[in-house]
């Protein structure tokens, strides 16, 4: 029988006491390197901590709903032959009186050479035995995106790999196993970045904000940014800068769809959910976007091309204590108006509870920002990149229209439409508006 070797958190980001969501192996499985352990929770997204090596689950350490940290106990596995010596974050057992390993610490990772990348001194995967490896040169002002860096989706040997090379994980797509970022990937991020073109010097430099003592001028008072905020503040500015954004404006004629939607209360009751405006928004941005396909697609990562994307995925943005969240409404065209009214609700609480998972915010073809609840005419909501558009509601009001040489009141919806120009121009934008407004005229054709 194999020595059992204890498994451990790996490095997480600094994050301490999170949660434990799931455990997904139990005593006696038979698992592969990479197999996914445990799911836990940092902020606002989910990560899988994978099996270090194959072996069989010799005792599981957890459960649901425990706290861990960085060396936390997992689980004791009995490692495949040849198999533990190499395991990142598994310690084996010790005798009495002699040192123990550093938690979650693992062999330092080695490449193979690669053209436009560096020698290293031993192949990938294997300890270097002569001499020192030569380091790959980063340039001196890259900086780690640290919550990026802690939600990526990477092994500990991966994320030590990375860090000796400054790269940062937030930036890289996985192509493993999940999406998993490899090895691989990361030299192929590095050596896109030593092979791009120099920019002129202070051609891409943003002019900086003074800084200002504001306690010279009265009394202050500090308080943190949340790790939501911190975290979808640098996205939202990083699409702001890197997306021609421009916004279209409209306004829906809901007065009959409001009058149907009031009509079908007692039905929507008895299916259990409330039907909500936002859920018939939904519908008509579906309709919208098969019509529209260019607003269902994304440009790859070399800009080149657009990507056309298959399936219809909604995400809405979730006002919480915490901050902005965007859950994503999987297959959203194959839902009745009712069972869209029900996952709205449903993934709106999971928000608010702080339980959505990193899956729950993936995948989203298009969002649509709802801010009826609240007030206000009109704004110009921010692209949630890589999509190439967003659609910003404000509030609904009786509004005087005129029609057959008299003035009516109609129940009037703004629709701000903000979209990457270097996707979509402004007559498409247009004609998408347009239709999505007369779409929400019509209840019959979102039922």
């Amino acid at each position: 029988m194999a020595t059992p070797i204890e498994v451990l958190v790996p490095d997480i980001g600094g994050f301490k006491d999170v949660d434990v969501i799931d455990v997904l192996v139990k005593d006696g499985q038979q698992v592969d390197k990479e197999t996914p352990l445990i799911t836990i929770e940092t902020e606002k997204a989910a990560m899988d901590v994978p099996a270090p090596a194959a072996g069989r689950i010799a005792q599981v350490k957890l459960k649901r709903g425990d706290k861990v940290s960085e060396g936390s106990l997992i689980l004791m596995l009995e490692a495949a032959a040849g198999a533990a010596e190499t395991a990142p974050g598994a310690v084996t057992d010790v005798k009495p009186g002699s040192p123990a390993p550093e938690p979650g610490a693992s062999p330092a990772p080695s490449v193979a050479p690669e053209p436009g990348v560096g020698p290293t001194s031993a192949k990938a995967g294997t300890a270097a035995t002569a001499a020192p490896a030569v380091r790959i040169p980063v340039p001196a002002a890259v900086a780690i995106d640290e919550p990026a860096f802690s939600k990526a989706y990477a092994s500990p040997s991966v994320r030590k790999f990375a860090r000796e090379l400054a790269a940062n994980l937030g930036q890289i797509k996985g192509t493993g196993p999940k999406e998993r970022i490899t090895q691989d990937d990361v030299k192929a991020h590095v050596k896109r970045i030593l092979t791009a073109p120099t920019a002129t010097a202070g051609a891409a430099a943003l002019p900086k904000v003074p800084e200002v003592d504001f306690s010279k001028f009265g009394a202050i008072e500090i308080i943190p940014l949340s790790r939501i905020q911190k975290i979808s503040g640098a996205r939202l500015q990083a699409s702001w800068i890197n997306l021609p954004h421009v916004t279209q404006y409209d306004n829906a004629d809901i007065t009959e769809l409001d009058a149907a939607r009031v009509a079908l209360k007692s039905k929507a009751s008895q299916e259990g959910v409330k039907l909500t405006p936002l859920a018939f928004i939904v519908r008509a941005c579906l309709l919208a976007l098969k019509e529209y396909p260019r607003f269902n697609a994304s440009l790859d990562a070399t800009g080149a091309n657009l990507v056309y994307k298959k399936y219809f995925n909604i995400g809405f943005a979730a006002d919480t204590p915490n901050g902005l969240l965007v859950p994503v409404i999987r297959d959203a065209d194959r839902s009745s108006v009712y069972e869209i009214a029900r996952a709205l609700a449903s993934m709106s609480e999971k928000a608010r509870a702080g339980k959505l998972t990193n899956a729950d915010m993936q995948g989203g073809c298009f969002t649509i920002s709802s801010l009826g609840g609240i007030g206000g005419t009109a704004f110009t909501p921010i692209i949630n990149a890589p999509e190439v558009a967003i659609l910003g509601v404000a509030k609904a009001d009786q509004k005087p229209v005129y029609e057959k040489g008299a003035f009516i009141p109609r129940l009037m919806l703004p629709l701000c439409l903000s979209y990457d120009h270097r996707v979509i121009d402004g007559a498409e934008a247009a004609r998408f508006i347009v239709f999505l407004s007369k779409t929400l005229s019509d209840p019959k054709a979102l039922l």
